[in-house]
C-alpha cells in the first residue's frame, strides 16, 4: 500500500486543482488535519448532486472513489443526508463542495459506481 498525504494537504491540493480550472470549490466541513476522510460533494448548479467517497482499489492497492449516492444525480437533501450519516460515524470527516455545471470532480483516481 502506498503512503498517503495528510488530509489537509490533499484538500489544499485539490482546491488548487479546481481553482486552476476556474471552478469554485469550498471546504464545507473541516476534519482531522492528518487522517480525516474526505468526501466530495459535486453540485451541478441545477439541484443535482453527487457525493464521492474514497475507497481502496484492492487490485492495485491505490485509492479510488465510490459514487456514494449512486450513479444517478440526486437532490441536495439526499446528498446532505448521506454526508450527515457519515459524520455521525466519523467526526473527523472533511467535506468539500465543487460547483461545476458539467459535474466534473477533477480527481486523478478512478471513480467507480
Amino acid at each position: 500500500m502506498s503512503p498517503r498525504l495528510k488530509a489537509e494537504i490533499w484538500v489544499k491540493a485539490h482546491i488548487r486543482t479546481c481553482s486552476f480550472m476556474n471552478v469554485p470549490v469550498f471546504v464545507v466541513r473541516r476534519g482531522d488535519d492528518t487522517a480525516g476522510t474526505v468526501l466530495i460533494k459535486i453540485n451541478r448548479l441545477n439541484n443535482k448532486f453527487r457525493v464521492l467517497t474514497p475507497t481502496t482499489d484492492f487490485e492495485t492497492g491505490g485509492r479510488q472513489w465510490l459514487q456514494a449516492t449512486g450513479t444517478d444525480w440526486v437532490e441536495e437533501e439526499i446528498a446532505d443526508t448521506y454526508i450527515e450519516k457519515q459524520i455521525s460515524f466519523d467526526c473527523d470527516i472533511w467535506v468539500i463542495e465543487i460547483e461545476d455545471a458539467e459535474g466534473r470532480h477533477f480527481l486523478q483516481d478512478k471513480v467507480v459506481a
